[in-house]
C-alpha cells in the first residue's frame, strides 16, 4: 500500500458538483411497483417475526424484485458518486414501525448494522429532543435544530430514512470530499499536505458515554489511487479543550478552516428536501453530509424525524492506517453495552428522548 500526497486533482465519478448534479434526477432511484410491494411484504413479515436486531441477517429476508435496487445502491456507494436517494415508500400509510422494518431490511442487504452509541443501539434517531443549540454543553448534533457543518459519521455507510420533515428548512446537504480537496489543492497547494496529518477528534461530544475523550485520524487518505475523506472541523476544534491534546499549528487551523469553507461554497453541495419515505444511502469516505437549520412543527408528534443506520460494509477499500474512527470496530461499543439499548424494531423506532439531552 502506498500513500502519496500528490499535486494533481483527483478524478472519477466521486468528484461531482452539486450545481451540475442537481440539474438531473440521476441520483434519485424511484422504486417500481414490484420493488415497493416486495419491500412492504418483507416489512410486514419483519414486524410479525420481531427478530433480535443484533442477530437477524439478510438471508432471513431475501430480495427478488429488489436485487437491481440493491445492486445500484451498492454500485453508487462503492464506485460511483458515493450516494443515492431511494424514493417511493408509502410510509404515511403503514406507520413508523413498518417503515423502520423496511429500512432495517434494506440495510441488512448493504452491510452489517453497527452500534451507534455505548448502549449498542443499531437504529438511532435524528430529531430535536430539546431546545438546546449546538454550542450548548453536551448537545449532540443529531438532537438539535442548528445547521451542521459538513462532516463524516463513524461508519462505512450512513443511511437516513425520513419519517417526517420539518416545518421549515432541514434540507439534507451532501458535498463531494474529492471536489472539496481538489478545490483546496487549486487554491492553496501549500496547505493540502496538512489534511494528511493525524488529528485528535472529540469522541466525548459524539457519545456522552465514550470510554475516552478523543481518538485520532487524518482528514484525507489516499492509498493506491483510492481517495477517502473523514471530516468534521467542529470535532477537531472542540477536542482542543482537553489538556493532553496537542495544540493545532497555524497551518493546520488554516487548512481545516479552508476545507470547511470550501465545502460550503456555492455550487459544490447538493441539497435535497426529504419527503416522508425517502431513504438516503451514503458512503462516508466519498461524500460529506450536513443539513440546513430548521424549524419544527409545534406539535411534538410532527417533529422532523429521521431514522439512522450505520453500516459496516467491507469492499476492500484501502485506507491509511488509523483512518476514521478506528478506536473501535467501526462504531461497536468497546465493552458490554450499557443498559438501555433497544433491540426490537418496535422499541428501536421509539425516540430515546433521554439521549443527548
Amino acid at each position: 500500500m502506498t500513500s502519496i500526497v500528490g499535486r494533481e486533482p483527483i478524478s472519477g465519478p466521486s468528484a461531482w458538483r452539486g450545481d451540475e448534479l442537481s440539474k438531473s434526477a440521476e441520483w434519485i432511484y424511484v422504486l417500481s411497483d414490484a420493488e415497493r410491494a416486495e419491500l412492504e411484504d418483507l416489512g410486514r413479515r419483519f414486524v410479525a417475526d420481531d427478530p433480535d436486531l443484533r442477530t437477524v441477517t439478510a438471508t432471513d429476508y431475501r430480495f427478488d424484485a429488489c436485487r437491481a435496487l440493491n445492486d445500484e445502491c451498492a454500485r453508487q456507494m462503492d464506485t460511483g458518486r458515493g450516494f443515492v436517494l431511494v424514493r417511493g415508500l408509502r410510509t404515511k400509510e403503514y406507520g413508523d414501525v413498518m417503515a423502520a422494518a423496511i429500512f432495517f431490511v434494506m440495510g441488512l442487504h448493504l452491510g452489517r448494522p453497527i452500534g451507534q452509541n455505548q448502549r449498542g443501539d443499531l437504529l438511532d434517531h435524528v430529531i430535536a429532543t430539546s431546545d438546546k443549540t449546538l454550542s450548548d454543553e453536551g448537545a449532540l448534533p443529531s438532537r438539535v435544530r442548528d445547521r451542521l457543518p459538513f462532516h463524516s459519521d463513524s461508519s462505512d455507510v450512513v443511511a437516513l430514512m425520513c419519517l417526517r420533515g420539518a416545518k421549515e428548512g432541514g434540507a439534507s446537504s451532501l458535498v463531494s470530499g474529492t471536489t472539496v480537496y481538489n478545490e483546496l489543492l487549486l487554491r492553496r497547494p501549500d496547505l493540502a499536505p496538512r489534511l494528511f496529518d493525524s488529528y485528535h477528534w472529540d469522541w466525548r461530544r459524539q457519545d456522552p458515554d465514550s470510554p475516552e475523550l478523543t481518538y485520532t485520524s487524518p482528514i484525507i487518505s489516499y492509498v493506491d489511487g483510492v481517495f477517502s475523506t473523514y471530516a468534521g472541523s467542529s470535532m477537531v476544534f472542540s477536542a482542543q479543550q482537553y489538556a493532553d491534546v496537542p495544540k493545532l499549528t497555524p497551518d493546520q487551523v488554516e487548512a481545516i478552516n479552508l476545507f470547511d469553507e470550501i465545502s460550503q461554497h456555492h455550487g459544490l453541495p447538493i441539497d435535497m428536501d426529504f419527503q416522508p419515505g425517502d431513504v438516503q444511502w451514503l458512503l462516508n469516505y466519498a461524500a460529506l453530509h450536513s443539513r440546513t437549520g430548521y424549524v419544527d412543527h409545534p406539535q411534538p408528534e410532527r417533529r422532523r424525524h429521521l431514522l439512522r443506520l450505520w453500516l459496516k460494509r467491507d469492499v476492500g477499500r484501502p485506507l491509511t492506517p488509523g483512518f476514521g474512527k478506528h478506536v473501535v470496530e467501526m462504531g461497536e461499543p468497546t465493552g458490554p453495552p450499557l443498559a438501555g439499548g433497544r433491540f426490537r424494531i418496535a422499541d428501536a423506532v421509539t425516540v430515546n428522548d433521554d439521549w443527548g439531552v
